[in-house]
């Protein structure tokens, strides 16, 4: 692959752009300068950077401004929801959206988990919430909002979380609920998200491929946790961060270093290297 490089760079944000807080589920809302320009370079030679979280939309477009992608003269393709929602930006414009019905998937959580927390995005603003999620786990702003009122109608993802529950709680759990109609992926912590079946990051990916009129063997991808296993295995090649735990790297073609090393920026400069230093290639 020494003559290869990418059209396309997707990038999960959290424990890969942005470093996480130690001992907490948030990360710094910092980018570093090593990342930044590595994100410039990519956009310099032509490819496309892609933003692929599952964050909401406007949770990632803090993170766009703050990598300057917007400033190359094209609007940029956004994979937030983890795969659900796809957006165009700027201005925010959702472009392609995969709902599901989360009543009985919810109904089976709480059943076994009945003090968890609930979340529903509310577009624009931030989620409607079954109660206070831990200090910065949620961007934008919450409303409480009862659970039955939230999953009432479709929707494209559903946050369960439980403080008290460990992610091995949450991986035992999501594997013996036998979720018909439902996909799921467990966090870093008791963090569940619901989705509709078959969608993941590497859909969402798939559908701005196809736009591009890219093809995956031309992707590059880069992620930490098991949200973005789907999406490692899907792109031409798909680098796991040094962080990442045993089965998100058994999934990826490479690990890169940590996030706390920038190890982001790093599996970029092989690909895209700084003026005169040569690329490292494979």
């Amino acid at each position: 692959m020494s003559d290869w490089q990418p059209r396309l760079v997707a990038l999960d944000i959290d424990g890969t752009l942005l470093k996480w807080v130690a001992g907490l589920g948030m990360s710094h809302e910092e980018v570093t300068p090593a990342v930044h320009d590595a994100v410039q370079r990519v956009l310099d030679s032509g490819a496309h950077v892609v933003l692929s979280s599952g964050r909401a939309p406007h949770n990632m477009t803090v993170v766009a401004d703050k990598l300057d992608l917007h400033g190359h003269g094209e609007r940029l393709w956004i994979v937030a929801a983890n795969g659900a929602v796809v957006l165009r930006y700027p201005p925010a414009e959702v472009v392609h959206e995969v709902t599901f019905d989360a009543r009985p998937a919810v109904a089976a959580v709480l059943a076994q988990h009945p003090e968890a927390l609930v979340a529903v995005e509310e577009r624009g603003v931030g989620y409607r919430v079954s109660g206070p999620f831990p200090d910065g786990e949620l961007g934008g702003t919450t409303i409480i909002a009862d659970v039955d009122d939230m999953v009432a109608q479709p929707v494209s993802r559903v946050i369960i979380r439980d403080p008290k529950a460990t992610a091995e709680d949450f991986v035992a759990l999501a594997a013996n609920l036998g979720l018909h109609g439902t996909d799921y992926v467990v966090g870093w912590t008791a963090w569940l998200d619901l989705a509709p079946v078959g969608i993941s990051k590497a859909s969402g990916l798939e559908y701005v491929a196809q736009q591009l009129g890219i093809d995956r063997t031309d992707v590059l991808a880069i992620g930490d946790g098991r949200n973005d296993i789907e999406m490692l295995r899907w792109a031409g090649r798909g680098v796991a961060m040094g962080q990442s735990v045993d089965e998100v790297k058994e999934n990826a073609d490479a690990v890169t270093d940590s996030v706390d090393d920038d190890g982001a920026a790093v599996e970029i400069g092989r690909w895209f290297p700084v003026a005169g230093s040569g690329g490292m290639g494979l």
